[in-house]
């Protein structure tokens, strides 16, 4: 009689190791257990959706002078923007119209009617983008098998701050102490969160702001020219020829400068708003800029920040026709252009 083969004691224990344990979780969104063959930190449940964080423990709430000292700083930088927009329109007016009504009547009247479009136009957008709200996610039924139906949380995450289900794209709000809807930033110079909601009128703020800022660097830098005291230089008039570039510059600089304390309170004001409308439209415009392309890339801040190397959609002009509701002739050259260009990078790839 043939006796059973005998297998060593040490496989037969690799044997018995490799067998994996089970690990049991409880999904947020739909209260089902879910078995899983290996521990995952973070899992999706597959009736529902919902994304569940192993280690995700509820937030404690801001303490009260954290969030004092939030609402004081937005209530500072929106004083303070408005202060400084009252300024330059209340101060362009007293100090540039005189100056241009001296020109024409017409002059004066077209200037003034520009002007008040300009600031109708910033002043509006700033409270819409500043009012208005940014977004909240809408109430959506969580917690229990029968109440959620298949695939209605899907992708969504748990906010620890809110106790609410999160939708995709969304972030929560610590100043605003709420989730908002395709958050870019908080913004504290509007005291308000910029998202799904007020994005696109935020955007308009700063193009407004751009415009209106050039407008007033020009018209500042026409008035402060027109009264601006005479200067003589009379070094550079005698010894022209033997002195180098540098010091004909240096020179033109010093008489000018010199000129300025010449200047009326009027000239003053002017020479103010000039450099501030420039250093104001440089940095909006860089602000501008930065919207613009994620805008165009179909992203926001936030989750350009969150993931820099994912892509949330399809770039291109077509994103911005959506984020801007243009009227149809405007999308449709839009996105005929959009569509040349794709069809020549398509070729050339053909090519390569």
């Amino acid at each position: 009689m043939v006796e059973p083969e005998q297998r060593p004691l040490q496989e037969v224990e690799q044997c018995v190791t490799s067998i994996p344990e089970d690990h049991e979780a409880t999904c947020w969104g739909c209260g089902l257990r879910l078995i899983f063959a290996s521990y995952s930190p973070v899992y999706k449940c597959g009736w529902c959706g919902a994304i569940t964080q192993s280690n995700q423990t509820a937030r404690k709430p801001d303490s009260v002078c954290f969030s004092h000292w939030r609402r004081l700083r937005d209530r500072f930088f929106v004083t303070v923007l408005i202060l400084f927009m009252l300024f330059v329109i209340c101060g362009g007016v007293w100090a540039v119209y005189p100056i241009v009504f001296s020109v024409s009547k017409f002059c004066g009247v077209f200037h003034c009617m520009v002007t008040a479009i300009l600031a109708a136009f910033t002043i509006t957008s700033y409270c819409l983008a500043s009012f208005k709200s940014a977004g909240a996610p809408t109430n959506i039924r969580w917690g229990s098998y029968p109440m959620v139906a298949k695939n209605d949380l899907e992708n969504y995450t748990f906010c620890t701050y809110c106790n609410k289900p999160k939708p995709p794209r969304a972030h929560h709000c610590r100043s605003c102490k709420m989730c908002v809807v395709d958050m870019d930033h908080h913004c504290p110079f509007i005291g308000n969160c910029v998202g799904a909601s007020n994005h696109h009128v935020f955007v308009i703020f700063l193009i407004s702001v751009v415009i209106s800022c050039a407008y007033a660097a020009g018209m500042t830098i026409y008035a402060s020219y027109q009264i601006w005291p005479s200067v003589e230089f009379p070094d550079l008039a005698s010894s022209r020829q033997s002195m180098s570039s540098m010091k004909i510059l240096l020179e033109i600089i010093t008489a000018v400068a010199g000129s300025a304390f010449f200047l009326s309170a009027r000239g003053l004001v002017l020479v103010y708003l000039a450099f501030a409308s420039l250093s104001v439209n440089a940095g909006i415009s860089v602000l501008l800029c930065q919207q613009l392309s994620y805008i165009y890339e179909g992203n926001t801040y936030l989750n350009h920040l969150s993931s820099q190397n994912a892509m949330h959609g399809e770039r291109g002009l077509h994103n911005i026709v959506r984020f801007f509701a243009c009227p149809y002739p405007i999308s449709r050259v839009l996105l005929r252009y959009s569509n040349v260009d794709k069809l020549q990078d398509n070729s050339g790839s053909k090519l390569l």
